[in-house]
């Protein structure tokens, strides 16, 4: 099995940061992608920032120049900085890696449970 867990979501005043951790665990041979996905009430998941192995990363165009994914392949944890939040960042965010579980030959995708971010304004 692998589990993702995030931790660092919380409340924070518009114009607040916060830093969101997410590590994975479990029978992982390798981990490709991994990245951040957030979904407020009433809308779609959307995704939020990605970052593969080797350091390329992909930011929706709202969080640009605000936000910023990393990661620590050694330790298989993502982290999202997040600056400059707005009220519109409000979401639950979801954690996902693309896993390669040790003894398999495929590539699946893994989640976490989520956690709240509220900006108020």
């Amino acid at each position: 099995q692998v589990q993702l867990v995030e931790s660092g979501g919380g409340f924070v005043q518009a114009g607040g940061s916060l830093r969101l951790s997410c590590a994975a665990s479990g029978s992982i041979a390798s981990i490709n992608s991994m990245g951040w996905y957030r979904q407020a009430p009433g809308k779609q998941r959307e995704l939020v920032a990605t970052i593969t192995t080797g350091g390329s990363t992909v930011y929706a165009d709202s969080v640009k120049g605000r936000f910023t994914v990393s990661r620590d392949n050694a330790k298989n944890t993502v982290y999202l900085q997040m600056n400059s939040l707005k009220p519109e960042d409000t979401a639950v965010y979801r954690c996902n890696a693309n896993v390669l579980r040790t003894g398999w030959d495929f590539l699946a995708d893994y989640w976490g449970r989520g956690t709240q971010v509220t900006v108020s304004s």
